[in-house]
């Protein structure tokens, strides 16, 4: 249980053209506009009145420094001038003690907002695609990728890009007001910012570029943790003290992520540090020249009180603007990663619009052949069949012989490469997708064990008709035979079941009759069960089929078992070799044509009789 080594994929973010980051935050802006637009707009709004603030503080403080000299000094003796630059620089200090806490307000309501959007768009999107897409390794890392607290990208980029803007807006106006005082210190300052803003840049790129290699690996010790903590793996690690090798893996994988973290850390802290010695340095050289300029009288008390503050305010705003906007960029990288979960398309095209009015469960196929992506051999090829509307056929043959797969194809999970198949003589294809699901009922080997009520796990095979009908529910449970079962647990019907949220769990056998139950509740035309009685011991298998023909009456029914006093019931067996139909017939015919499935059956009657000898 080793990852496997995956080649290094060059992140769209390392080579993305300005063009590709312009589009990518024009898209995140306009899903934040259409999330809450008044929102977005009070953000603006308090973002461009704190960028006025501080160069407006500079001046106040000028002024009232020069007032308060003019008193000391004994040039004016009016305290009059003094109150209103006091009561002006309290407004200010209110307004922005206000406008901060109103901005963090608006920004905390504006996430709230994105974070459904955005996981309703990435929910609504992925119930669209089909099970071939979420089988393809790439598209699962293109998923996990767009997973990643996408929310939190977005208001980071919102947050970030405006207040990147804010700092711009205060390097500007406080430039202004020290350019006055002393030219000399925009002259000194500013060309640092340029390439200190293309340093960030380049390492917010490569953070990125780190992200992104990382994704298949990620899943890689999100898959240690599961078997390690999940409740149904905890046993088997435990019997096999796999707990070391797992734990080990995980270390390994996490270490790697810590070394390469800390080398982007050192590079971050070399480059900031850099850039925070030159800019001091550069401050004190010009402020220096104020103070002299001061001493000689061209300057008054009042300036230099206010270029100490403002030039102060600048750095800051300086160092603040870079790393926001580096990071407002690096968010556009991510926020292209939910554009492009976005951006696939289903294997299946759902153009389809035919919705009969009754279907009858007719089922033919023509020359179907399909190979799974990346096999090099067909997992059923050129089978030809039909099924009569409410026939009962059975699908028997060894593992990988194809029966899952075409049973699959015929239900429209997958589509085949080649060949056509046909539900009531209409192509599947031109079929309504959803319409035509819903006239299928499919009991699955890996049975959905669902953590809700009972009563729900049965409701779930036609919710929108059966979860507020719990006579019908009840109905199901009785037609089925689980009633008995479901009534023996704690609450009845309103137990909940499932480790995960309630305290009682199925065994599972169990939770494989509450599948079969809730098959059975889907009034549909076909009727297909993938080793419905696989975990069922013999008599729970019996009582299930002593009702199958009655619960499967005018359904073409589709059974696949290795069982074969499960498949005898059919009234006809198809077996498969190599993904082809190589018999077809009775259970008794095909006994007596002494072929593949008498060889498969005598082999199934020997291993009985030898745990009977054994019994």
């Amino acid at each position: 249980m080793k990852p496997t080594t995956v080649r290094a994929q060059t992140a769209p973010g390392e080579t993305a053209s300005v063009r590709e980051i312009a589009q990518n935050a024009r898209w995140a802006i306009s899903f934040t506009w259409s999330t809450n637009r008044v929102l977005l707009m009070g953000l603006v709004g308090s973002t461009l009145l704190q960028s006025l603030i501080p160069a407006g503080s500079a001046l106040v403080a000028r002024a009232l420094v020069n007032e308060v000299v003019g008193l000391v000094q004994g040039t004016t003796t009016n305290l009059g001038g003094v109150w209103p630059w006091l009561a002006i620089g309290l407004g200010l200090a209110l307004v922005d003690a206000l406008v901060s806490l109103g901005g963090t307000f608006i920004e905390q309501r504006l996430y709230d907002d994105l974070d459904l959007d955005v996981t309703l768009a990435l929910l609504r999107h992925a119930s669209t695609l089909d099970l071939a897409s979420f089988e393809d390794p790439r598209v699962q890392d293109i998923r996990d990728r767009a997973e990643q607290n996408t929310a939190r990208h977005f208001i980071l980029f919102v947050s970030s890009g405006l207040n990147a803007t804010l700092g711009l807006l205060q390097i500007a106006t406080l430039t202004a007001v020290l350019a006055v005082i002393e030219p000399l210190f925009t002259l000194a300052l500013l060309p640092l910012f340029v390439p200190y803003l293309h340093f960030q840049w380049k390492l917010a790129r490569v953070r990125y570029g780190e992200g992104y290699s990382r994704t298949t690996k990620r899943r890689w010790t999100r898959y240690y943790v599961s078997r390690l903590t999940n409740h149904e793996s905890v046993a088997e690690v435990g019997l096999l003290n796999l707990a070391p090798l797992l734990v080990g893996n995980f270390r390994a994988l996490m270490t790697e992520f810590r070394e390469r973290n800390r080398a982007l850390y050192r590079r971050g802290l070399a480059g900031g540090s850099l850039f925070a010695a030159l800019t001091t340095t550069a401050y004190y050289v010009a402020f220096a020249r104020v103070v002299l300029r001061a001493a000689a009288g061209k300057l008054t008390v009042g300036d230099v009180a206010a270029y100490g503050g403002a030039a102060v305010r600048l750095r800051s705003a300086m160092e603040s603007a870079v790393r926001l906007a580096s990071q407002a960029l690096e968010q556009t990288m991510y926020v292209s990663n939910m554009r492009e979960f976005l951006a696939i398309s289903p294997r299946l095209t759902a153009a389809g619009t035919q919705r009969p009015s009754a279907p009858r469960g007719e089922v033919r196929l023509e020359n179907v052949t399909f190979t799974y992506p990346g096999s090099a051999t067909p997992a059923v090829a050129d089978i030809t069949l039909h099924i009569r509307p409410g026939e009962t056929v059975a699908l028997v043959g060894e593992n990988g012989a194809g029966k899952t797969t075409l049973a699959k194809l015929i239900s429209r999970l997958y589509d085949p490469d080649r060949g056509r198949i046909y539900l009531d003589r209409i192509d599947l294809r031109e079929w309504d997708l959803q319409y035509l699901y819903r006239q299928i009922s499919f009991v699955f080997q890996n049975f959905g064990r669902y953590e809700a009520t009972a009563a729900d796990n049965i409701a779930f095979g036609d919710w929108t008709k059966l979860l507020s009908d719990r006579a019908r529910i009840e109905a199901v449970a009785r037609q089925a035979n689980v009633e008995e079962m479901v009534n023996s647990l704690p609450q009845g019907f309103d137990t909940p079941i499932g480790r995960m949220f309630g305290e009682y769990d199925l065994s599972v056998g169990q939770w494989q009759r509450l599948a079969v139950a809730r098959a059975f509740a889907r009034e549909a035309a076909l009727l297909i069960l993938d080793e419905p009685t696989s975990n069922l011991d013999a008599r729970a298998e019996y009582e299930v089929f002593s009702r199958f023909r009655q619960l499967a009456h005018g359904r073409t029914t589709l059974l696949i078992s290795h069982r074969f006093s499960t498949v005898r019931m059919a009234d006809r067996i198809l077996v498969l070799a190599d993904g082809r139909i190589v018999e077809s017939g009775t259970h008794e015919a095909l006994v007596s044509r002494a072929g593949h499935y008498a060889s498969l059956y005598e082999l199934h009657r020997r291993q009985l009789d030898g745990l009977s000898a054994e019994d």
